[in-house]
């Protein structure tokens, strides 16, 4: 493998001893948009300074993800290159933290791995935490929840497992997290539960959640208040188009029953002490969420978003 440096080009040598690293690659499953709405919101309320860039020429396969120009009568006026860097930003209480976002690699996972990896170190970053939506079959009148991963249990010893074993296809974030796992470095992951009907449309519920459990593991404080606005908006349309459709309507209320009777189940759990985590017949099984992903793939496929 040649050097991890060739695949980025550090612009600032900051002082990042101790600090966290939010990861979001756009490009593979991020069901709602709950990851990309999170760091854009996060980059509108913050000034960023360009830690480091990576060479995209390198990652990206623009066949299969083609960057968008702009024609205007008889010229190319624009391109829209894509981007892949780490950023500075502040929270609302100036605290420093460091977040890694562009479009996922196509190719050279490893480099790219090898890469990131040189980067925490050299930086001396703390901790490293990814946010991803990921369809689930739950419904969007419940309390969003997410599927929390770590590269040590005691880092989610709080967070119930929602998910047994299960197959799906790897991402350069997922690779990532193994890797560094490997290398003894601290990561976590959340996969915010996306209701399987809203997985296309952006929902900003997930991305309000994913910055919630950021918050809440790191302590920084972090701006919700456009997304709430939005959401807010969202769930208004949403209530519209439900009450438009019996269908609509018997697919949520089976959907609420079967998160009730889990939540129900996993208190009563909690309150006998047991170890178990609940009923998990209440759950899909692994090939139910493979399935799941697999339709939601397909459809980002047909969209032209593969």
């Amino acid at each position: 493998m040649r050097d991890p440096a060739e695949l980025y080009e550090l612009n600032s040598d900051v002082d990042a001893a101790g600090l966290v690293m939010l990861v979001v690659l756009d490009g593979f499953v991020d069901a709602g948009s709950a990851g990309r709405q999170a760091a854009d919101t996060l980059f509108d309320h913050s000034t960023a300074e360009e830690v480091a860039t990576f060479d995209v020429d390198r990652l990206v396969d623009y066949r299969s993800r083609r960057p968008t120009m702009t024609f205007v009568e008889n010229t190319w006026t624009e391109y829209s290159a894509p981007t892949l860097g780490l950023y500075l930003l502040r929270d609302a209480e100036e605290t420093p933290f460091l977040v890694l976002y562009g479009m996922e690699p196509d190719r050279e996972w490893e480099a790219f791995v090898a890469a990131v990896r040189e980067l925490i170190e050299r930086l001396s970053v703390s901790l490293t935490i990814g946010v991803h939506g990921i369809p689930m079959a739950v419904p969007h009148t419940r309390p969003a929840t997410a599927t929390a991963h770590a590269t040590r249990s005691e880092l989610i010893s709080g967070h119930v497992s929602w998910i047994g074993r299960v197959r799906v296809p790897g991402s350069a974030a997922s690779l990532l997290e193994y890797r560094l796992g490997e290398a003894g470095h601290d990561f976590i992951g959340y996969a915010v539960h996306v209701p399987s009907y809203l997985s296309q449309a952006e929902y900003p519920r997930a991305a309000i959640t994913g910055l919630e459990y950021v918050a809440d593991t790191t302590g920084l404080v972090l701006p919700t208040e456009a997304l709430e606005e939005a959401a807010r908006n969202t769930d208004t349309e949403i209530e519209e188009q439900v009450a438009a459709s019996e269908e609509v309507q018997r697919v949520v209320s089976n959907l609420e029953q079967q998160y009730d009777d889990y939540m129900s189940a996993r208190e009563a759990t909690e309150d006998s002490g047991a170890l178990l985590s609940g009923d998990e017949s209440a759950l899909p099984s692994a090939e139910e969420l493979g399935a799941e992903l697999e339709r939601y793939l397909a459809d980002r496929e047909g969209n032209g978003e593969g």
